[in-house]
């Protein structure tokens, strides 16, 4: 039997690199998928892709700092499936960099608003569901930012912390509801925006595997095949704890293994 036969996910951020691998993974484990997106085009973009291979998704469009979008689309997904038994929340932003004299205060406030408050929005409107359900569990995408920081990437790394800490919190509140939640914390990974970055996934390896344990850098897939793994029941002992899915990048602390090696 596929790991999530009969649940349904709701996957903010869906229409992206990452959160479209895992909407993708869990229609292929056999989840129903409503995919939400700031860009509905991406959304339906992603949910037609399920859609031809077989599986049941929809798409909408939903701002994670709406709390009115965040409700529209849980009572949206409760219409169309019937249930929801599963969140994953991998929306995010990408603040301009900066020390905090030189961040603009709305720069910081929309990374507060996108990376961390929609998190707690689109709990706020999808856990009673999820309890009504029987329980089920929530995957937030983190960082491993969020571990160590960066210079000037003040508002990316904070949200990144606070988002582990939050579920943490989130854990403790809602396990008598037989509902689990743990984040993943991606290393560096080959996105669009990263390959269009670098060049090339050779190139990627080349300048940033050296900062991995194992010596190249990560894909959507294999972060997908992470939250399949803690939405599932083969998890099912595993709540309020960080899931490093960063060839050990952190072991290390961004360092290059080139010093070492000798």
């Amino acid at each position: 039997m596929a790991l999530l036969e009969g649940r349904v996910a709701v996957v903010s951020g869906g229409g992206g690199d990452i959160g479209g691998g895992i909407a993708r993974r869990f229609a292929k484990e056999g989840a129903a998928i409503a995919v939400c997106d700031v860009s509905l085009e991406k959304a339906e973009a992603v949910a037609a892709d399920i859609r031809a291979s077989g599986g049941r998704a929809i798409g909408i469009a939903v701002d994670v700092s709406r709390p009115d979008q965040c409700e529209a689309a849980a009572t949206r997904t409760l219409a169309e499936f019937g249930k929801i038994t599963t969140l994953v929340n991998a929306s995010a932003t990408v603040s301009p960099d900066g020390n905090v004299e030189k961040i603009a205060l709305d720069d910081w406030k929309r990374a507060l608003d996108v990376n961390f408050t929609g998190m707690f929005l689109m709990c706020k409107y999808t856990l009673g569901a999820i309890r009504a359900a029987g329980g089920g569990a929530v995957v937030n995408i983190a960082s491993s930012h969020g571990h160590f920081g960066l210079p000037g990437r003040t508002a990316y790394c904070s949200t990144k912390a606070a988002v582990m800490h939050f579920t943490r919190v989130l854990a403790i509140d809602y396990g008598p509801d037989n509902i689990r939640a743990n984040t993943i914390s991606p290393g560096p990974i080959d996105t669009e925006r990263s390959l269009r970055r670098y060049g090339s996934r050779e190139n990627s390896n080349r300048v940033r595997g050296v900062g991995q344990v194992l010596g190249r850098t990560g894909t959507v897939e294999e972060v997908a095949a992470a939250a399949a793994f803690l939405a599932s029941d083969e998890s099912s002992f595993v709540t309020g704890t960080d899931l490093l899915v960063d060839g050990g990048q952190t072991s290390f602390k961004g360092s290059s293994l080139e010093r070492y090696s000798s």
